[in-house]
């Protein structure tokens, strides 16, 4: 027996999660991140776990780890300097894209720069017909004199993406042989390989996006190996990623875009946890950081998943958790611009030099700022002594956005903090309303370091009746990390009617599917025992443009007869539109596959609920809407199961600080969760 730990990087903080698998005890921390050095983090971290908990990494035995790596140098543009190599014809690929503006509200938005410019966009003379039949092959001399090109342009790599690659890649294999028998070092990545899915703008950008972060992510995981072997960690890394899985650090090393919006992931996955456990069927998660907050619904303890997130200003194509992002964390700048108008995001102080309060030389307001100014913060030690509140540095720097709105620095904070919420109410109702649901129906998980703060805050003004705070708030994606199957998906393009006739070559295509999804698991993964298998298929009525995802059961695809098939499709149309037309012709575009490998779980015994009203340790005066309060401190290690108190209150805890307001009341259940309700 020994310890479990997971890791989550974030813009601000680095969480840490140390499962005991003897007494299940749960050890957290949080250490300062280090953009400038990533992955020093970590080594601090396991450091300050020894010296705090007394568990030297020898005794660790199983290591997950999320990583910012790769979002952030698509977010600040450092990514790999890519040439693209496409059919003959087809160069203005990434500047087409969807011809879609990015807020339809704004006529003057603009589309982001292609990732890779027009001037890096080489042309093949090749064509693979559409049915995967070869049309036109390439030459070898064509392909040498198109490296020739990109080594003058100064390409650190090459992406292909030639046209209906995904029914055949016999181009793109062809050309990336000849490319490495010239430059055997040089990186080389075909489109089908990296994610074979039909429509050419779609694949060429997500194969972009991972030629882009790849050489980055390969060398910080070689790098994290090398670390944790030099510390004495005896279990190899595991590496969280998008799609709520994790994979094993060499499967990383090569596959590094399916781990760009890994830690939004794990927190889906801890917060789908903390809801199936506290008992609530619908949640809406918030993971407020130091930089974003993250909001995902949740159904059952189980996250939608969706294709398409957008990683920094472009879209990637491959199943992830579905997770909104809002400019809205504790690190972010709160200011005043030309017109008199107060903004709050997106920019963020970050971790260096992070927001006024935090004395680390930061002089702009920041929310985390608004809190301190208000009172809520500086109770307690925040990020576990990592640092200490400066109220007069928030008050002086809140006093700055004040002047400008003729305020005083008590009433900027609640413009700040008012004007966050209703950023996130924005955004959240928007995400309401493309599921057809209302948000009254769901409770909110509040965790992240800021997120129990913000919490009740935004339950109230969406007409929620309970927040839920985990135990351990602010290191919950860490936690996400510990609880993560080892999972995998493939997809395969079939273009198939959903007919009698058809159902064969399914068939044959769904065997290949769940052969390669197994040797995935248990040949590259390591993994021991039988994988869980899910299988979908991108369904749409003949005719049409775009698809829907339907879940499918495997004996529907065995079965002869595609009548189930055909009517789960009519079903999820006329969930999602309102409307189904079950005489039309169903057509059959992708078939997907999800292997998920069980990893052991941490358990967490339910406590004796013994009903009580806990003395609070003092009474602090916050600032909140225009008056002062008197609220309750508590401790959160002195709310034992069943205590219960009633707001105005500060709950403080070494991860995150909880504000609940007057109109809530709080009650600890068996596992520690602290479930507030509107009074």
């Amino acid at each position: 027996m020994g310890y479990r730990i997971g890791v989550d990087i974030g813009g601000t903080f680095t969480d840490f999660c140390v499962f005991d698998e003897s007494s299940r005890a749960l050890h957290t921390l949080k250490v300062l991140s280090r953009p400038d050095a990533p992955g020093e983090e970590v080594m601090h971290g396991l450091a300050e776990i020894e010296r705090r908990f007394g568990i030297p990494p020898s005794t660790l035995t199983y290591f997950t780890h999320g990583s910012t790596v790769g979002v952030n140098a698509i977010i600040q543009k450092k990514g790999a300097r890519l040439c693209l190599l496409v059919t003959k014809g087809f160069r203005d690929v990434l500047e087409l894209a969807r011809l879609k503006i990015p807020d339809p509200y704004d006529l003057f938005s603009r589309r982001p720069d292609p990732i890779v410019p027009r001037d890096r966009v080489l042309e093949v003379r090749e064509r693979m017909n559409p049915d995967g039949s070869a049309g036109t092959a390439p030459e070898a001399g064509d392909v040498r004199a198109v490296l020739a090109r990109a080594e003058a342009l100064g390409a650190e790599g090459i992406v292909i993406a030639f046209l209906h690659s995904y029914a055949n890649p016999a181009h793109e294999r062809a050309v990336k042989a000849m490319i490495l028998e010239a430059r055997p070092d040089f990186p080389v990545f075909s489109s089908a390989e990296v994610w074979p899915i039909v429509r050419e703008y779609e694949r060429s950008i997500t194969a972009c996006i991972h030629g882009s972060v790849q050489p980055r992510v390969a060398h910080y995981i070689a790098r994290l190996e090398a670390a944790l072997s030099a510390r004495g960690v005896p279990a190899a890394p595991m590496i969280t990623k998008s799609n709520g899985g994790v994979m094993t650090a060499a499967a990383g090393k090569t596959r590094g875009i399916e781990m760009l919006l890994s830690g939004t992931a794990a927190g889906a996955i801890g917060a789908g946890f903390v809801a199936r456990q506290a008992g609530f069927a619908r949640v809406m998660s918030l993971d407020v950081g130091g930089t974003s907050a993250d909001v995902a619904l949740l159904r059952d303890g189980v996250p939608d998943f969706r294709a398409g997130e957008l990683v920094g200003e472009y879209p990637v194509y491959l199943p992830t958790v579905s997770v909104s992002s809002i400019g809205a964390g504790g690190g972010s700048v709160a200011a005043v611009d030309s017109l008199g108008v107060l903004r709050v995001g997106p920019d963020s102080a970050g971790s260096v030099p992070g927001p006024a309060c935090y004395g680390r030389g930061g002089t702009q307001a920041t929310i985390t700022d608004a809190f301190a100014a208000k009172g809520v913060l500086g109770a307690g030690e925040l990020g576990y002594g990592a640092v200490t509140i400066d109220r007069p540095a928030a008050e002086a720097a809140l006093g700055r956005v004040g002047a400008a709105l003729g305020r005083d620095a008590a009433a900027a904070a609640d413009a700040v903090v008012s004007v966050a919420v209703a950023n996130m109410y924005r955004e959240v109702s928007r995400l309401f309303s493309q599921v057809g649901e209302g948000p009254s129906g769901y409770a909110l998980l509040a965790f992240g370091g800021a997120g129990p703060m913000l919490g009740c805050l935004l339950a109230e003004e969406m007409g929620m009746g309970a927040v839920i705070v985990p135990r351990t708030p602010g290191v919950l994606a860490a936690l996400g990390g510990l609880l993560a199957d080892v999972r995998s998906d493939f997809v395969r393009v079939v273009f198939l009617d959903v007919v009698p006739g058809d159902m064969a070559a399914l068939q044959a295509i769904y065997a290949a599917l769940v052969e390669e999804a197994r040797a995935w698991l248990h040949d590259s993964q390591g993994h021991k025992g039988e994988g869980l298998i899910a299988v979908s298929a991108d369904l749409r009525y003949r005719g049409q443009s775009y698809e829907i995802e339907v879940p499918l059961e495997p004996a529907w695809i065995t079965d002869p007869a595609p009548g189930r098939i055909a009517a789960a499709f009519h079903a999820r149309h006329a969930e999602i539109y309102g409307h189904a037309d079950e005489s039309a012709e169903v057509h059959l575009v992708a078939l997907r596959v999800v292997i998920a490998g069980v990893t052991p779980k941490p358990e967490f015994p339910a406590g004796a609920v013994a009903e009580s009203l806990p003395e609070p340790d003092c009474r602090v005066p916050v600032a909140h809407r225009g008056m002062t309060v008197e609220a309750a401190l508590f401790r959160r290690e002195a709310l034992p199961p069943g205590a219960a108190f009633a707001g105005p209150a500060v709950v403080v805890q070494d991860d995150a600080t909880s504000w609940v307001p007057p109109g809530f009341a709080g009650r600890v259940d068996a596992f520690g969760n602290l479930i507030l309700r509107r009074s």
